[in-house]
């Protein structure tokens, strides 16, 4: 079986602003040439492996949380997956349901080819996933001089995806740990 930790990030165009310097009590005002550019991207990290496999969408939605399921399926061909994921409602939705139902079809539950189990409520804090986009746009703010455009950020975004390892404790949160009795 396949343990992957699973999370959206909405990329917007303010996400690359980083800090600047003014005069103390003076405000500052940033000029946002495209208030409505967004990316949003569903990434899953193998526990084990700690590999990570982004995906673009346009939105966050069940039709877009199918398409990701599938192509997940499509890297670990014939592995079972279990998605661990947070509460966001297209982990929900009917779309994802209906499609669940049919891979699963006539299956035990213990041989379910994808099996999804949330996270706590409101506890992003334990998916290492968000992790990885905070480091994403951190990166982001750094480089705001070279990313004159949200083609550019998005660019810029995917890069640092493509390049980054994880090393996050979160991990250490799941794993067995022994004791002394």
């Amino acid at each position: 079986m396949v343990v992957l930790l699973e999370d959206q990030c909405h990329l917007l165009w303010g996400d690359c602003l980083g800090y600047v310097w003014g005069q103390r009590g003076a405000a500052i005002t940033v000029e946002m040439t495209n208030q409505r550019a967004r990316q949003t991207y569903d990434g899953a990290v193998n526990f084990y492996s700690r590999e990570f496999h982004g995906h673009e969408f346009s939105a966050g939605n069940g039709e877009h949380t199918v398409a990701d399921v599938t192509w997940l399926m499509r890297i670990y061909a014939g592995k079972k997956l279990l998605l661990v994921w947070d509460g966001a409602s297209y982990h929900r939705d009917r779309q994802l349901k209906a499609f669940l139902a049919e891979v699963n079809f006539g299956l035990e539950e213990k041989d379910w080819r994808v099996t999804c189990m949330p996270l706590a409520p409101n506890a992003a804090e334990q998916n290492p996933v968000e992790d990885i986009w905070l480091a994403g746009k951190n990166h982001l703010r750094r480089s705001f001089a070279q990313n004159k455009t949200f083609a550019k950020v998005k660019e810029s975004f995917r890069n640092f995806l493509r390049s980054f390892s994880l090393d996050s404790v979160k991990f250490d949160w799941y794993e067995p740990a022994q004791q002394v009795i």
